[in-house]
Order: structure tokens, then C-alpha cells, then sequence
């Protein structure tokens, strides 16, 4: 079943259901309004002819005659009254008739007590007078004199009399409910339209995205859940936009990383088949051979080196390293990676300074805190020729922070967004061997920096060089920091 005819049968149902209730409710009051009313007008007949009754016995006269008693029903007729008159033998002596009609002796009981017994409908099995013709309804009344009963009065009205406001409010009931369902069923079918076009303009918008156009947005107002629903979809299909794009860009990346891979492992295989294959047919000579075999180990260890760069970031990624963290100092190794990368800063004519305090307290694993400092000064060296490279560190609040400073290319904000993803390259052109080529230097930086529970920061400009920033906390701090 479509939503809009849901939503109009449940309109209905709570249509119709409410009406019931209401209309229930209502006729039942009115129903027992209608008797209550008769049961206090023949009462009131009762007593006042109780009154008279008394009267006479006292003045000796008769006013409660047949005659009487027959002109007064006669007057009550309009209102549909009736009267019927017992003695204190429980026997009929109003009106006459050849039958002998008496009340039962539990009714009679109740009666010589002074209790009025109501009846509401003289056809019904536990009635104290029955009747073969219309259903009545009515009262007794005892009349009594010093405690004794002296008669008994039943003043009853036909029962269709009474419960005719009952008919008119059923139907008038019955007519307000046909109006209100038609008028219900009319508005339901609006609201349920309007609720329906909109979740409608959703489920095409879901279809597009499913399609892969991620450049819908709907509008909305923000009133109710639908459009609370609008908003987030607008927000998913951003996200969605985005990470589509990360993809697309990782994939690029990766793509260029293994067209990248695929050369750098292209030329040394090359390059080592060519000299084996030089020595096994001698054509090289032999004051050549030394030269050979020693390029070939430098090629040979830039394929191991380009293998377990790979191999590295992925058990660093995956967690599959061990961090044994230590206070040390770092002045010394910063010092000594100086003294080793030195050679490289030469080759691009760059200049590598050290400074900071004497002794630089550092709470980290030795070996790894080498292994980002190696690879944020090379890729400072990659990118900076004729130019200096500064490292600095100094303490902060529960940590110490280093920083690797160059005056190179630098980035743009677009580089800077992917600089830490794996196979990105800010400039593949300035690639050299040994230096970053393979594009996971930094990714291994920020995977080590993030399992060490610190962080690491970049500021760059295009043409004004740039800054590494890197924060490891002390120890017990790091885990505060992570949990905030």
C-alpha cells in the first residue's frame, strides 16, 4: 500500500475512532439525562398526588376519585403519562379492570419500606410490572401515613417518548460523523499529498546519488522531521562528495605511486641485469669490475630500501610495532643526524643547523623518534636547494616540541590538505633517490607521531619554504590527550 493511502487510512481510523468515543460518551449522558428527567417528573406527579391522597383521608373527602384520576390522564396525555394506583394489598384500584393485578411480594417489601423504585423499561425480565404492548418506563412511589403504607402510585411514560432526544442525538450524531469523515478524508489526502511529494523528492534525489551524481541538494525549511531528514541527507551527500573525491584522489596517487615504483625498480633491475650480464660474457674489464659490482649494490639497496619503506608503513599503520618509550635526550641525536645527512644537504647546496638548548629531555621511543626526524629533514633537503635547513626544539607544557624549518618551495594549501597520505608527492619532479621518493616518508611520520599519542603540524607557503612541526608529551600526558 503507497504512504499516502496509509496516512489517509490512519487519519481515517483516528476519525472514526474519535467520533465513537465522543459519540459514546454523549449518548450514554444524554440517556442518562432523559431518565433522570422523567424519573424526577414522575415523581413529582407521584408526590403531589401522594399529597392530596393524605388530604383526603384527613378531610374525609375524595378528590382522588376515578373521575378525577381519569380527567387528570386525560391532561397528562399530551406528555404520553400514564397512572396506575394500588392499595395497601398491593392490589390495582386504578383503573379498573376485571383482572387482578398485584405487585410482587419483594417488590411490595421494597415499597412498604418507603423506597421509590425506578423502572426503566417495563419489558425487561426483572421489571416489577410487565406489559404486553409498548415498553414503559416510570416510577413507584409508596405512600405512607406515620410509617404504614396506604398506596402505591406507578406514573410511567412510553420508553420511545423518553429516549426520542436519544434518536436525534444518534442522528445528528451519524450526520456529523459523515461530514467529518469526508471533510477528514479530504484533508488527510492534502497533508498526506504534501508529506508524500516531499519524501517522493528525497527517494529521486537518493536515486541520483545511488547513480553517482553527488551535486544534489535539497531544499527545505527546517519545520519538521522531513525536512530535518532533508538537511542530514544534504549533509551525507557532501560527505559522500568528499570522500569521493579522496578516493579518487587516493587512487590517482596510488596509481602514479605504483607508475613511480614500477620506473625506480624499472632502472636499477635494468641497470644490475646489464652488469651480470657484462660479467658473464666479459665484456667488462676487469679494472672495471670493482665500479660494477659496487653499483650494483647501490642499486640493490635501493630496491630493499624502496620494499621496506612499504613493508614499514604498513606494520605501522596496522599497529603491528612495538613502541618502547624512554626519557633520553634528543640534542645528541639531533646532533648526529646532522653530521649524517650532511652529504645529502651538500648535494642541493644546503646548509643544516642545530639549535636549541644544550639538553632536550624527550619522553619517546628512541629508534622511531630517529626514524620521523630522518624523514622530515630529508624531505626538507628534497625540497630546498641553495637554501637552509634549520631543526629546532625546546620544552613545552608536559611535552617537547621539535621543529624542521626549511626555505624551499614550499606548499599550497591543496598540498598541505594531503600531505600526510600515503604515495602523495607535493612536487614528483624534484623526486630523487633516496630521499623520499616512494611518497611514504610523511605518511610514516604522522602514523609514528599518532601512535606515540602526540601530534604533528605543517605551515607552508608556495616560494616561502616550510615548517614541521612535531609535539611528543610526557609520559602519562600522552594518554590525557588522546582521550581529549
Amino acid at each position: 500500500m503507497k504512504l499516502i493511502y496509509q496516512n489517509m487510512l490512519g487519519f481515517f481510523l483516528i476519525i472514526v475512532t474519535t467520533i465513537s468515543i465522543i459519540g459514546y460518551s454523549g449518548i450514554g449522558y444524554a440517556r442518562n439525562q432523559a431518565y433522570m428527567q422523567n424519573y424526577q417528573r414522575m415523581e413529582g406527579y407521584a408526590n403531589s398526588l401522594g399529597a392530596l391522597a393524605e388530604a383526603d383521608s384527613q378531610a374525609g373527602t375524595a378528590r382522588l376519585s376515578n373521575n378525577f384520576l381519569d380527567q387528570l390522564e386525560f391532561v397528562l396525555r399530551g406528555e404520553d403519562v400514564h397512572l396506575r394506583i394500588f392499595n395497601d394489598q398491593t392490589e390495582q384500584i386504578y383503573p379498573k379492570t376485571n383482572a387482578r393485578i398485584q405487585l410482587s411480594k419483594n417488590i411490595f417489601s421494597t415499597l412498604k419500606n418507603g423506597q421509590e423504585i425506578r423502572i426503566q423499561n417495563n419489558h425487561n425480565e426483572t421489571s416489577p410490572i410487565a406489559s404486553t404492548k409498548d415498553a414503559y418506563t416510570g416510577v413507584l412511589v409508596p405512600w405512607m401515613n406515620d410509617k404504614n403504607l396506604v398506596g402505591v402510585a406507578w406514573i410511567s411514560s412510553r420508553v420511545k417518548r423518553v429516549e426520542r432526544p436519544i434518536y436525534l442525538a444518534k442522528r445528528n450524531l451519524l450526520r456529523a460523523l459523515l461530514i467529518t469523515v469526508a471533510v477528514g478524508l479530504i484533508l488527510s489526502f492534502i497533508i498526506s499529498y504534501y508529506s508524500t511529494k516531499r519524501i517522493k523528492r528525497l527517494s529521486r534525489a537518493t536515486q541520483k546519488v545511488a547513480a553517482g551524481n553527488f551535486n544534489v541538494q535539497i531544499e527545505h525549511k527546517d519545520s519538521d522531521e522531513i525536512d530535518q531528514l532533508a538537511e542530514n541527507f544534504n549533509k551525507m551527500v557532501q560527505a559522500l562528495k568528499q570522500s569521493n573525491e579522496e578516493i579518487k584522489a587516493q587512487e590517482t596517487r596510488r596509481d602514479q605511486f605504483m607508475a613511480d615504483a614500477a620506473h625506480e625498480m624499472r632502472t636499477p633491475l635494468t641497470t644490475i641485469n646489464g652488469i651480470l650480464e657484462g660479467l658473464q660474457y666479459d665484456a667488462i674489464p676487469e679494472e672495471s669490475k670493482p665500479k660494477s659490482i659496487a653499483l650494483m649494490q647501490r642499486e640493490t639497496k635501493r630496491l630493499i630500501r624502496l620494499v621496506n619503506e612499504n613493508l614499514d608503513y604498513e606494520k605501522i599503520r596496522n599497529n603491528q610495532i612495538m613502541l618502547i618509550k624512554t626519557n633520553f635526550d634528543a640534542m645528541p641525536i639531533l646532533q648526529d643526524l646532522k653530521s649524517q645527512l650532511s652529504q645529502n644537504a651538500k648535494k642541493a647546496n644546503d646548509q643544516l643547523i642545530v639549535t636549541g638548548s644544550e639538553k632536550l629531555p624527550i619522553y619517546a621511543d628512541r629508534d622511531r623518534f630517529t626514524q620521523v626526524m630522518v624523514n622530515l629533514i630529508q624531505n626538507a633537503i628534497q625540497f630546498t636547494h641553495d637554501g637552509q635547513v634549520e631543526i629546532s626544539g625546546k620544552r613545552i607544557a608536559h611535552g617537547t616540541q621539535l621543529s624542521v624549518q626549511d626555505n624551499g618551495i614550499g606548499m599550497s594549501a591543496n598540498q598541505i590538505k594531503y600531505i600526510f597520505e600515503r604515495f602523495f608527492k607535493a612536487d614528483p619532479s624534484r623526486a630523487r633517490m633516496g630521499t623520499g621518493e616512494s611518497g611514504l616518508g610523511l605518511a610514516i611520520v604522522s602514523s609514528l607521531i599518532k601512535q606515540h599519542g602526540g601530534n604533528v603540524t605543517v605551515n607552508s607557503k608556495p616560494g616561502q619554504g616550510s615548517t614541521f612541526t612535531v609535539t611528543f608529551y610526557d609520559h602519562g600526558f600522552e594518554q590525557f590527550v588522546k582521550k581529549n
